[in-house]
């Protein structure tokens, strides 16, 4: 805890003190840590909102001292539990001499129980006059400094719970996300939709271009992968009869890391029978509008200063109109050769041999995603990148896919789904190809998936969302690690 105070010799002194306070409960018989329960009638909030049928009642609640003031024979604290903080007014003369003198001696960080009666102060403050307080935990280790508060990022991603503690508006995030899922969860399971779970530990890691964390087991002896996407499994249960599947799960990627991208984050992935990309743009939309509206009240919101409106429709572009808009350059109309001709103009790397599907994308990727305030639909995706994506009719080596980028992040990514096995197999042998080359990001061959699509799998349009990208925007936060209770974190040394 030495991270959080700035003089180590007063530190110990503390941690001292504390130590000698607990001794000295044990001696007495007041060990806190051998209660097992308190019965709380309200929350510091639900006394705060509910004043006028609460005053002069008889209370009790529970939560951390976060302040105490020492006035003789009065005295004054505040408690903090989940829903809010409350003062308490504390007397010698209601509580008695000894439990008085116990009270002096408690800590800020102590969490305690306490009784009493609901009233307003003359300063106007709704507390509670207590008549008993119990000790219900001892806070060995000191809180942060009030007035500097925990501000260091790393120490609060490091130590969320001091976070929670020193800054109990990072709550609000969390609530939120929570709302977010649930009424994801409600979204679709009122149209029809049914959650699943499918394994996180796979023989094969398929059904992303990503590069995949390896462990071992040790019962089968063999190497297995956790998953980098559920696409492959879900698509399974499309086959076998399923009509409208979902699952909200974590996903694990062996990837750099950002203000947007964390090894394990959370996704979801939906597919629905008898439809294709236009269906999942209409879902897609929708559901981040309701998710706004629940949240907000409304489909216009702001992202770090910038106005979003999320009311639907949304603009669809084209990635080869997207990137002539933005570069001048037209892909649309060359051979492989040509297309290295026009990416070297601009300045793309061209020294190994690639198609114009794969010249396309890089110019995307290079000059176009960072424009893309949105939300808009970017569709059409080269097929050298779309691996599960069905093709575009009458323009095969584009895709029916889009990707959804709002404040220049991707937000979404959906197919009409790849359902011909044969095109299936001569994708998974051109990833195969890749893989061999050195690219550890392309898709791995899954033949137990190929001998589900022989058996025949319905037209189906899946989508995949990045729930924690989701509420980073619904949230206003800068950062991924905002909106994850544990990041991952390098160990200090």
């Amino acid at each position: 805890m030495d991270e959080v105070t700035h003089n180590q010799p007063e530190l110990s002194e503390v941690l001292r003190v504390r130590r000698e306070k607990l001794d000295a409960l044990r001696e007495a018989g007041q060990d806190p840590f051998v209660i097992t329960q308190f019965k709380r009638s309200h929350s510091c909030n639900d006394i705060l909102t509910g004043f006028e049928k609460l005053e002069g009642k008889h209370v009790t609640l529970a939560g951390r001292i976060m302040s105490k003031r020492i006035m003789g024979k009065a005295s004054f604290s505040h408690i903090l539990d989940q829903s809010g903080k409350l003062q308490l007014y504390v007397r010698r003369d209601v509580m008695g001499e000894e439990p008085y003198n116990a009270f002096k001696k408690l800590d800020i960080g102590d969490i305690i129980g306490a009784e009493g009666e609901v009233f307003k102060t003359n300063a106007g403050e709704i507390s509670v006059k207590t008549t008993k307080i119990t000790l219900l935990s001892k806070s060995l280790n000191p809180l942060p400094e009030k007035f500097h508060g925990l501000k260091d990022t790393d120490l609060r991603y490091r130590q969320r719970y001091l976070d929670l503690i020193v800054n109990p508006e990072v709550k609000n995030t969390f609530f939120a996300r929570s709302k977010i899922i649930k009424t994801i969860r409600e979204y679709l399971d009122n149209l029809g939709y049914i959650e699943v779970e499918t394994p996180i530990l796979m023989n094969s890691a398929g059904g992303a271009a990503a590069r995949p964390f390896i462990t071992h087991h040790n019962t089968l002896d063999i190497d297995m992968y956790l998953r980098i996407a559920t696409e492959l499994h879900l698509k399974r249960l499309i086959v076998g009869g399923f009509e409208r599947v979902y699952e909200i799960g974590r996903i694990f990627r062996n990837e750099g890391m950002s203000v947007k991208h964390n090894p394990e984050f959370t996704t979801i992935e939906l597919y629905q029978a008898y439809a294709n990309v236009e269906d999942m743009m209409d879902l897609c939309e929708n559901l981040f509008y309701h998710c706004a509206k629940m949240l907000h009240g409304t489909g216009q919101i702001t992202y770090q200063g910038t106005p979003v409106d999320l009311t639907p429709p949304w603009p669809r572009l084209a990635m080869l109109d997207a990137v002539k808009q933005y570069t001048g350059a037209d892909f649309s109309d060359c051979t492989d050769e040509q297309a290295r001709e026009i990416a070297r103009g601009l300045g793309l790397d061209v020294s190994k041999p690639q198609t114009r599907g794969e010249m396309l994308y890089a110019a995307f990727e290079e000059f176009v995603e960072d424009k893309l305030t949105g939300p808009v639909f970017i569709t059409g995706y080269p097929v050298e990148v779309s691996p599960l994506a069905k093709k575009m009719p009458g323009c095969p080596w584009l895709t029916e896919r889009f990707e959804l980028f709002i404040t220049s992040r991707e937000m979404a990514n959906a197919f009409s789904e790849l359902n011909d096995p044969d095109d299936q197999r001569a994708r998974f042998m051109e990833q195969a190809k890749k893989r061999a080359q050195g690219d550890e990001e392309a898709e791995m061959m899954d033949e137990d998936f190929l001998t589900a699509l022989e058996y025949g799998m319905p037209p189906t349009g899946g989508m995949g969302i990045g729930i924690d990208r989701m509420v980073m925007l619904l949230t206003d936060s800068a950062s991924i690690r905002d909106v994850l209770l544990f990041p991952t974190m390098k160990p200090k040394e």
